[in-house]
């Protein structure tokens, strides 16, 4: 039976369709009574708690084959994957890093590529996980699904926790120190410095965060 899901701290899209039993998110993603919330949260793995998400009816597909004879079915499904960027001090990538990134229990062993970037396809019911990097000497924690969207207050403090401006938490309410790190950002990427979060700071985030 359809319904309508609200979204809670964690959420992603991959986990409410796992939860829903669907197999390929975009059958939720792509229903017409989401549009409203895909034109709002143009990124589906970036959603707010309190957001509403229509769960359709499942329909059976059909298809006519011949008797007596073998057939497969092959399902091509986007996998979940955690994409993490490795960078300095300077904000330049760290290539060829060697990292562990250990998620709900599982661990892999990674190396960072020319951009400083690893990735691996986790599952969709994964929320935590624990990067680490020992010539850093560095553990971190990831939490999978908790990023906010940027255009609310949380989204753009996480952003700028993550991008090493601001020593956090996310929810901090300390407008001081908020408004320095802001600053701090501004100013090690050309823009003026107003200690606000205008439209030319916004950008800049989610270019350099990446969502």
């Amino acid at each position: 039976m359809s319904q309508n899901y609200t979204v809670k701290q964690g959420d992603h899209i991959f986990s409410i369709a796992k939860q829903f039993d669907f197999r390929d998110y975009h059958i939720i993603w792509d229903h017409p009574n989401n549009a409203a919330l895909k034109q709002k949260r143009t990124n589906p793995h970036v959603l707010y708690p309190g957001d509403t998400v229509f769960i359709p009816d499942k329909n059976i597909k059909t298809e006519q084959v011949a008797t007596t004879q073998v057939h497969r079915f092959q399902v091509d499904l986007d996998p979940l994957k955690v994409r993490i960027v490795l960078k300095d001090f300077d904000n330049q990538p760290i290539p060829n890093m060697d990292c562990e990134l250990e998620v709900e229990g599982t661990v892999y062993k990674l190396k960072s590529n020319g951009k400083g970037l690893i990735e691996h396809e986790i599952p969709p019911t994964a929320h935590k996980g624990v990067l680490k990097v020992p010539d850093l000497d560095l553990e971190m924690p990831v939490n999978i699904g908790h990023l906010d969207p940027q255009d609310e207050d949380p989204g753009w403090q996480a952003r700028l926790i993550n991008l090493g401006y601001h020593p956090g938490p996310v929810g901090d309410e300390d407008t001081e120190l908020l408004g320095y790190s802001i600053e701090e950002f501004q100013c090690d990427h050309g823009l003026k410095v107003t200690g606000k979060l205008d439209g030319p700071t916004k950008a800049k985030l989610k270019e350099m965060h990446g969502s």
